[in-house]
């Protein structure tokens, strides 16, 4: 993913420019992301539990992700949301790490790459309207491409993981004024099993004709934890993002 991190591209279920009524809106969302944590285990019984943070050292690295809403009669809204990410990390631990199957000895070099793809299916209800404030509840259906893979200088390995998995939406918008306000939307879900959030905080500006611009702050956070594989994650991002009502 070597993308320039001026480029934008994607993100949102509802900015305000989607829910005027009835149509499409094409969302770009683009920016940097940073590794809170990220520690794997892998068999989740008998591997190595290490850290792509502390173990090797992730890089920051830029992002993108574009969705596709749909607005009918203000009440409902479907979105296709495509949301790929590809992190790098590189070091030398100082300990023995086993995963999926392979040993990498202490002080060997490694290099891993981090990868986690989301394709998401939403519907959502606005339940309350007014001029100032708006909320709406729904449900995502997420696809989940993932994969983590260990290199080294004679041997590698690679868990790959794929799943569908259920979340629930959530979108709140209040207004300052006529064409500036603040947005919290995401999907979220917990159980035995593992979590999932994706949660963003931005304030927006309605530009003018059928542009939205924001500026905010998103957190990525989540894992599972089961025999086959321990894995849990926080991202950090800077995003910038873009709407278009047509």
């Amino acid at each position: 993913m070597r993308i320039p991190c001026m480029i934008l591209v994607c993100v949102i279920s509802c900015t305000p420019a989607a829910v005027s009524g009835e149509g499409f809106v094409l969302d770009i969302e683009g920016g940097g992301v940073m590794s809170g944590y990220n520690d794997v285990r892998i068999p989740g019984t008998t591997g190595t539990l290490f850290s792509l943070v502390d173990d090797l050292e992730t890089d920051p690295a830029p992002y993108y992700r574009v969705r596709l809403s749909y607005a009918v009669a203000e009440k409902h809204t479907l979105s296709l949301l495509a949301a790929p990410l590809r992190l790098d990390a590189d070091g030398i631990p100082d300990r023995p790490i086993i995963y999926e199957g392979e040993t990498f000895g202490a002080g060997e070099p490694l290099e891993a790459r981090y990868r986690f793809d989301s394709y998401r299916f939403t519907y959502r209800y606005l339940v309350y309207s007014s001029s100032r404030l708006r909320f709406g509840i729904g449900a995502t259906a997420k696809i989940r491409d993932a994969a983590i893979r260990v290199e080294g200088a004679a041997r590698s390995a690679e868990k790959k993981n794929t799943g569908l998995v259920p979340l629930l939406n959530f979108s709140l918008t209040y207004r300052f004024g006529p064409s500036l306000g603040i947005l919290l939307e995401g999907d979220a879900l917990a159980a035995p099993q593992g979590r999932a959030e994706d949660v963003l905080a931005a304030i927006f500006y309605e530009a003018g004709g059928r542009f939205t611009v924001r500026l905010g702050y998103r957190i990525l956070e989540g894992g599972a934890d089961n025999d086959e594989v321990y894995s849990f994650a926080l991202l950090h991002y800077a995003a910038l993002g873009v709407s278009f009502a047509f």
